[in-house]
């Protein structure tokens, strides 16, 4: 199984949150170098939540979350529209609130905010457009879907407020330092092509980290 093989129950749940025309489905694209999400002018072009499982680094496999406009109640109560994004956050690890940053923030982002909160979600403010911004508040974090600007600062946020491992190792009661250790390795049709699955490099990084020696061979 590789990375990108991953179930989704085992993968980082990251949401990208905010009102209609924040640019939260840019902000996406950005992010994951992939055109993910549909990205329009037109205010509400995403109506339904959005998941794409992919391997984003520095995070490993993750499910990127694009939500529909919060501030999306036309066809909606207000009740309703909390409820849809509750359901969503209960299947978020990491919470991104995406502010138009040519507007700031507004009762609806306050709102999300306290949603967050009210779940206890790990969560990052991101203000997207800051190469349209006249000015920026101090201590955010301005970044810009179009240019790139801050995209990479706010992969690696992302990576902080990630779950740290619980530091259990595959090999922890085999291996011990100076020992040589041989790991025979199938490569089957489950192997992606010029890669190695998930549990076989673990079993490489565990012996190293034991510093012990490591050869890898074939079955055959």
């Amino acid at each position: 199984m590789s990375l990108n093989d991953t179930p989704a129950a085992g993968r980082l749940h990251i949401g990208f949150f905010g009102r209609r025309n924040a640019g939260k489905s840019s902000l996406v694209n950005a992010i994951t170098d992939q055109d993910l999400a549909v990205v329009s002018d037109v205010r509400g072009t995403t109506t339904d939540p959005v998941s794409k499982s992919m391997e984003l680094l520095p995070l490993g496999p993750v499910q990127i979350i694009d939500t529909p406009g919060f501030d999306d109640d036309e066809q909606e109560l207000g009740s309703k529209r909390v409820l849809r994004t509750k359901r969503v956050l209960n299947k978020t690890d990491i919470a991104v609130l995406v502010v138009d940053g040519t507007k700031g923030m507004d009762d609806f982002d306050t709102e999300l905010l306290a949603l967050f909160r009210e779940k206890e979600i790990p969560h990052l403010v991101v203000f997207n457009k800051a190469d349209r911004m006249p000015s920026r508040p101090a201590g955010v974090l301005c970044v810009s879907a179009q240019t790139g600007e801050g995209i990479e600062t706010l992969k690696n946020r992302l990576g902080a407020l990630a779950p740290k491992e619980d530091g259990r190792k595959l090999l922890a009661d085999l291996v011990c330092a100076d020992a040589l250790v041989v790991l025979v390795t199938p490569i089957d049709e489950s192997a992606p092509k010029g890669r190695m699955i998930l549990p076989q490099v673990q079993a490489i990084r565990d012996t190293l980290d034991a510093d012990a020696a490591c050869i890898v061979v074939k079955e055959t």
